[in-house]
């Protein structure tokens, strides 16, 4: 027997008012003093025995009154286990809960664990129960199992959530297609989260639940809330030394329900205070505060920048790199010097390269007669101008140069000998020369086609007008990559790495002898350009956010690279030196003796708690084929119904009540008439 309100069983404590009544109205019987008991009628002890034997079964009668109306109360069944009231319509649920940076605010995670293992408490032993624990995506995902505790010791294990963004439809999607595999067909979603706005992001409005699946939507987020966050911040990634003073902007927002009106926002290089700022947020909600900085050592400089006056530290930093670099040393070889300018091979290449004191740039110009082993080793590239037959110990020399890693930028003229060329400069050349191609006053080549991906040409822009009307017809070698190319299909500037170096061979001059290329805007970009990619690869991206995969091949290749936190933790890494962006901060990648530096950093987004209302979501994902399904508890009250109607005890047992009290009547006449 199960009792479906079992409840009611402490009224069975009454069943001992009779009892006690029984007990405190027994009295003693009293002495009285009579001169004679010769007028007494004697009593038979049968009858004081039947009696106390009346009054016995009256006692009882009462307290059975009581137990049997408790009983009537709490609904007895006979022949059915409480598995059987809860198991009989099984349920296959998965349970999303949110680790989003907001969940961090105040103790909302705290909350939505309590409510995960409700629901994991509300299920029974025959329920299927899954869990995907996410943000932006899944991050941890348990598949459907009857195993409730295992589920529950997982829910139990998280200790505090990420810092990664929240997006509901990916993970909705993700439930949704555990569940279609589900053995029952009761099959339920349980959301809980603090519903951020942003999550609606990506929403697909043609998409919802497959019909029948039941959405629950838990909310744990608070009403109220404050938070001051750094919505954007822009500093330098690289620098040349020597550079002017640099400003450092950041963009400071107040983004909680209730506005802050004022904070602190810090500036701090390589660990040590720089400024500091008032922010006043009392007549908007955000400002822009500039701290101007000077970086005047070589090499990597990190940088924080951090924001203070809300109770909300997780996303009040922001993290950032600076690597001022030492100025590319460019030796030039004009080939055709003259004291007229505009005869001058190497004028406009000049003017391109150092006409400022803040180029990036160090000139050095010197005659082929010059150019020595000696020369070389002083610059980082070498430019050849229309260079004409060096002399075999300057090949040697160049050859050697470029396969131990130094750079080479050709452009030959009308000096240059073709045979001579090929010979001495064919093996480290990306291409052979086979003629001059002059065309006639009013006939010209152009710029038709490039790669508009290489770190040369990409940013750049498409206006190239420049007109050729000389040029060199090139053979490219079969390991050269053509960057450019003429309208007439051929060749403009091949590429080809040699040993530790690289060689650029630009197929016309640069002057204005064969073209009016240096008279366009792009010259000087272009020429800076390809200086910068010839002595140094290209930058490799030095600030991430939270979720982003880093490729560490970026900063060391061919090697193991190894990761640590500006606290000096090691940070484990993905299959084949990847790095998933988990946890904001500036971090080292070391393989051998080369090392780099790169910032992490949280999604600003995250930091707005605006939220949505339940009834939003629920409205845009739950498939209008689902019948609204009853709470578990609505449908255990009505199994139960339907199970004790057949059986109807409380009604026998109220109508053995009403005998019982006709007995208790009679008998309590007979017993103190």
């Amino acid at each position: 027997m199960v009792f479906l309100t079992p409840l009611f069983l402490i009224g069975l404590l009454a069943a001992l008012i009779p009892v006690a009544i029984h007990l405190i109205r027994r009295e003693k019987p009293p002495k009285v003093m009579f001169s004679t008991i010769r007028f007494l009628k004697k009593t038979s002890k049968k009858l004081v025995l039947f009696q106390h034997l009346q009054q016995i079964a009256l006692l009882l009668l009462r307290a059975a009154v009581i137990v049997l109306l408790v009983l009537a109360f709490a609904r007895p069944l006979f022949n059915q286990s409480v598995a059987r009231l809860l198991d009989a319509d099984p349920q296959s649920a998965v349970i999303l809960l949110d680790l989003s940076m907001s969940m961090r605010w105040q103790d909302n995670f705290d909350q939505a664990k309590a409510e995960a293992l409700a629901v994991v408490d509300r299920l029974s032993g025959s329920d299927e129960l899954g869990l995907i624990a996410f943000s932006g995506a899944a991050e941890v995902v348990r598949e459907l199992g009857t195993e409730g505790g295992q589920v529950r010791e997982l829910i139990e294990s998280f200790g505090e959530p990420g810092f990664g963004g929240t997006r509901y439809y990916p993970n909705l999607r993700l439930a949704d297609q555990m569940l279609e595999d589900s053995r029952y067909e009761n099959r339920a979603i349980y959301l809980i989260s603090d519903f951020q706005e942003v999550g609606l992001q990506g929403a697909d409005e043609s998409w919802k639940l497959a019909p029948g699946v039941a959405l629950y939507l838990i909310d744990v987020g608070s009403a109220d809330s404050e938070n001051l966050v750094l919505t954007d911040v822009r500093s330098p990634e690289q620098l040349l030394e020597d550079s002017a003073q640099q400003q450092i902007l950041a963009r400071v927002r107040s983004t909680g329900t209730q506005y802050l009106g004022s904070g602190e926002v810090s500036l701090s290089l390589n660990g040590q205070m720089v400024d500091r700022r008032l922010v006043d947020l009392t007549d908007r909600s955000e400002q822009v505060v500039t701290f101007a900085v000077d970086f005047e050592a070589e090499g990597y400089h990190v940088g924080e920048i951090r924001v203070a006056g809300d109770d909300f530290s997780d996303d009040n930093a922001y993290y950032f790199t600076v690597d001022v670099l030492p100025k590319i040393n460019v030796l030039l070889v004009n080939g055709e010097a003259s004291d007229n300018w505009f005869d001058d091979e190497g004028h406009w290449f000049g003017l391109a390269v150092s006409s400022t004191d803040s180029s990036p740039f160090y000139l050095e110009t010197i005659d082929p007669a010059e150019l020595s082993a000696a020369a070389m080793r002083q610059s980082d590239v070498v430019a050849l101008l229309n260079v004409g037959e060096l002399t075999s110990t300057q090949a040697a020399a160049l050859s050697e140069y470029v396969v131990n890693g130094g750079s080479l930028l050709i452009a030959p003229g009308d000096r240059v000998d073709e045979r001579a060329f090929n010979q001495q400069l064919g093996e480290i050349s990306p291409a052979r020369l086979e003629q001059v191609g002059l065309l006639g006053r009013d006939d010209y080549l152009v710029i038709a086609d490039y790669d508009r991906r290489h770190p040369i040409l990409r940013p750049l822009g498409s206006d190239w007008s420049a007109r050729f009307q000389g040029h060199w017809r090139l053979m490219p070698s079969e390991d050269a990559k053509v960057l450019m190319q003429f309208d007439n299909t051929e060749a403009a500037l091949v590429e080809k790495d040699v040993g530790e170096g690289k060689v650029l061979l630009f197929a016309s001059s640069l002057d204005l002898e064969w073209n009016n290329l240096a008279l366009q805007g792009l010259f000087l970009p272009f020429v800076h350009e390809t200086l910068r990619h010839l002595v140094r690869s290209e930058a490799g991206q030095s600030a991430y956010e939270i979720g982003d995969s880093i490729n560490l091949a970026q900063f060391m290749s061919d090697a193991e690279v190894a990761v640590r936190d500006a606290n000096g933790r090691s940070v484990s890494l993905e299959a084949n030196n990847l790095q998933r962006a988990t946890s904001p901060g500036l971090f080292i990648a070391t393989s051998g003796a080369v090392s780099s530096r790169y910032a992490v950093n949280i999604l600003p987004e995250e930091s707005d708690f605006t939220r949505v209302a339940t009834s939003t979501l629920y409205d845009a994902v739950v498939n209008p084929d689902t019948s609204p399904l009853q709470s578990r508890e609505a449908q255990t009250a009505q199994l139960i119904e339907e199970l004790e109607n057949p059986q109807r005890l409380w009604w026998w047992i109220l109508t053995l009540v009403m005998a019982l009290l006709l007995v208790e009547v009679l008998v309590a006449n007979r017993t103190y008439r």
